[in-house]
């Protein structure tokens, strides 16, 4: 990747259990509201179930704005969508602006999705200037809560640790927007899943922006593979399932790299065999959101050494699936203001 740590145009959003409650779901409100008639709303994400929040899309597109949003249809929990998926394809709802994907996948337990999924997390207003969202955010939680069940195996994402980072980047707008649209019109078919548009990078000199599934090696592995000696790396992470993950941040380590995690505090989602490994290894390694029984679902690598500093961040998981099966997005940037942003985070989580 090329340096350019020159500040661009990026302003990053954070939730959590010391923020407003529900502060990234009223952000994406605020912006729903603020798009007139002829703009468009352009929407990827993997849970949905806020049902006040679908309703201002069908507002929006009954006032004159297109709105394009492809939503997971089957997720882990299968049914979790199921209330806003009949919002917003019922009679009033947004119509073929809405399309669920849902991927086949391999037997699993009832009310139980194990496929590849639609896991990108990506939100384009065109007005009152274009901007993207996109990171570790989706609006798992409704108002009213009428299903605590549900909300209590996906976790709540309007108290949990996330952030999502917007740009006003025209260019990166754009080719977002094109990507989610492409989704939309052919984002379940094998030959754009593994051999069309779905798994290419777009550089945009300070930032590259990395899209799944991929056939070849994780774009985030091999850019910490230029890390070793005196280089410090910092990984927030929901889920670390991956053997060969756990694998390649030992590597890291053993070149001589300080390392350390801050991982979700259940053993679903980072097993206890992990954490043995990372301690073992010597990386520094704490878990997230224990008292306050809140995910911690930043997905998030800040690395620096002698040439510079870069954040990565997104809605890539360190797990099989994330690598290989799922659409995911990752963006690398050598930004200034995004890496100080995160860094002030991370310093705000440890010391909470």
């Amino acid at each position: 990747m090329r340096l350019n740590p020159t500040r661009s145009d990026f302003k990053v959003y954070f939730g959590g259990p010391d923020k407003p409650l529900g502060a990234l779901r009223n952000l994406l409100s605020d912006k729903i509201d603020a798009v007139p008639a002829g703009g468009s709303i352009d929407w990827v994400t993997y849970y949905f179930r806020d049902r006040p929040l679908a309703q201002k899309l069908i507002d929006a597109a009954a006032r004159g704005v297109k709105v394009t949003l492809v939503l997971e249809g089957k997720p882990r929990i299968v049914d979790a969508n199921r209330q806003v998926i009949s919002i917003l394809s019922g009679e009033k709802g947004l119509g073929s602006g809405f399309r669920t994907i849902a991927l086949p996948g391999v037997p699993s337990p009832p009310g139980i999705g194990w496929k590849p999924q639609l896991h990108e997390k990506i939100y384009c207003f065109s007005h009152p200037q274009p901007t993207a969202l996109f990171g570790s955010f989706n609006p798992s939680g409704d108002f009213p809560e009428e299903d605590p069940a549900i909300l209590w195996k996906i976790g709540n994402h309007n108290v949990a640790h996330n952030a999502l980072v917007a740009t006003r980047d025209a260019k990166m707008v754009d080719l977002l927007v094109s990507h989610i649209r492409s989704l939309h019109l052919d984002g379940s078919s094998v030959f754009y899943r593994f051999f069309g548009r779905a798994q290419h990078s777009l550089d945009f000199g300070h930032t590259v922006l990395h899209f799944w599934p991929r056939i070849g090696r994780h774009p985030v592995e091999m850019f910490l593979d230029g890390f070793g000696d005196g280089a410090r790396v910092r990984i927030a992470a929901s889920h670390i399932r991956s053997s060969q993950s756990v694998s390649r941040l030992i590597e890291l380590s053993q070149r001589g790299a300080q390392v350390e995690v801050l991982s979700e505090f259940t053993n679903r989602r980072v097993p206890l065999k992990t954490e043995k490994r990372l301690r073992a290894a010597g990386v520094t390694f704490e878990r997230l959101g224990l008292l306050q029984n809140v995910p911690m679902h930043l997905k998030l690598v800040l690395a620096e050494n002698e040439y510079g500093k870069w954040a990565v961040f997104g809605s890539f998981n360190w797990t099989l699936p994330s690598y290989w099966l799922n659409h995911e997005i990752a963006a690398i940037t050598s930004d200034a203001h995004v890496f100080d942003e995160f860094d002030r985070r991370w310093n705000e989580l440890r010391s909470g």
